[in-house]
């Protein structure tokens, strides 16, 4: 489902490179719960900008679902993404001014016109992370956990085959954080999406199958490798 094979990503030229990461080789599969950890500057976010297919590596190989993004055009890569990943964001990214429904359906408003049946699913997603009650309280009018549940809500609408996190529970309390965790897992375990989370904490880390450790732009530990996989 994700391979990289030998990349490398480097920011700036001449005295003023910094290399953000080194010959990366990873493959995760469909249904792999995977969480990404290590110290700040260590290439956590510029890797999950790669599998996002925000960015493309400066040396190597992104193959993602199957399609090397390399070599598809911007167009091509913009309809990818918008079709085939699904983004979870510490800070939400909500839209102020549309209801929960709304920004559920977002995602499928910009790739067609939404029909009556994209909408019945997007409130059976919401009623699903416990806000059936909420469906037309725009963002000012939810609780953090509330906003990032509406999130997680728009990132599966599309029934993505990849599914991103960066640091999902870091504004959230922890009864929160753990339903969060929760609704990620059902999306591997369920629907064999492949789910990816950066985080920094270890207790939230521990809930995936596989536990990946980034240091200095190079995987410094991969749980998979050697056969010790986190149970939670």
């Amino acid at each position: 489902m994700i391979a990289l094979h030998q990349v490398g990503k480097q920011y700036g030229g001449g005295d003023y490179a910094v290399t953000a990461l080194r010959e990366i080789d990873l493959a995760i599969g469909s249904g792999e719960f995977v969480s990404i950890m290590g110290p700040s500057g260590s290439g956590k976010s510029t890797l999950l900008n790669l599998l996002s297919a925000l960015d493309r590596p400066t040396t190597g190989q992104v193959v993602l679902d199957g399609r090397d993004i390399a070599k598809l055009s911007d167009d091509e890569v913009t309809l990818f993404r918008r079709t085939r990943i699904g983004l979870v964001f510490q800070f939400f990214n909500l839209l102020p001014t549309m209801t929960a429904v709304e920004n559920v359906l977002l995602p499928r408003m910009l790739a067609a016109r939404t029909t009556t049946a994209d909408r019945e699913i997007a409130v059976q997603l919401l009623e699903q992370v416990g806000l059936g009650h909420r469906l037309s309280h725009r963002p000012g009018q939810l609780s953090g956990g509330e906003m990032q549940r509406v999130a997680i809500a728009r990132a599966f609408v599309t029934a993505p085959a990849i599914i991103l996190a960066d640091e999902p529970t870091g504004n959230l309390d922890s009864a929160t954080g753990a339903e969060v965790l929760k609704l990620l897992r059902q999306q591997a375990e369920q629907r064999g999406a492949t789910v990816v989370m950066v985080t920094h904490d270890s207790r939230a880390a521990a809930v995936a199958s596989r536990i990946l450790e980034i240091r200095d732009g190079r995987i410094h530990h991969d749980s998979a490798a050697l056969g010790s996989v986190v149970q939670a």
